[in-house]
């Protein structure tokens, strides 16, 4: 069992930054790829970034690409989303979530275990 708990949301105005974090617990966390998806208000849960095991690989959806960046530090369990130039359309709740591989995350939004979300709103 893995526990994903995610923290660093809020409300911020466009143009401005935030950092996601998720933080992990249980089995070990350098087993996971790991990635990033957001779920806003009326619609489906999308991916948004994911990072291999050792951070290697790391795919973006289109609509946050050259603004999000992903990474993860294995020595703290901990996964990252520094997120610059936000968009009101970046306003969702994120969640972190393990998966086998960053294809299964990227391309079929499948995963093992998923986190219980952080609020992030962007005010124009």
């Amino acid at each position: 069992q893995v526990q994903l708990v995610e923290s660093g949301g809020g409300l911020v105005q466009a143009g401005g930054s935030l950092r996601l974090s998720c933080a992990a617990s249980g089995r070990i966390f350098s087993n996971y790829a790991m990635g990033w998806f957001r779920q806003a208000p009326g619609k489906e849960r999308e991916f948004v970034a994911a990072i291999s095991r050792k951070g290697g690989t790391s795919p973006y959806a289109d609509s946050v690409k050259d603004r999000f960046t992903i990474s993860r530090d294995n020595g703290k369990n901990t996964m990252y989303l520094q997120m610059n130039n936000l968009k009101p359309e970046d306003t969702a709740i994120y969640y972190c979530a393990a998966g086998s591989t960053t294809a299964a995350l990227s391309t079929r939004n499948e995963a093992t275990y998923w986190g219980q979300g952080t609020q992030v709103t962007v005010s124009s």
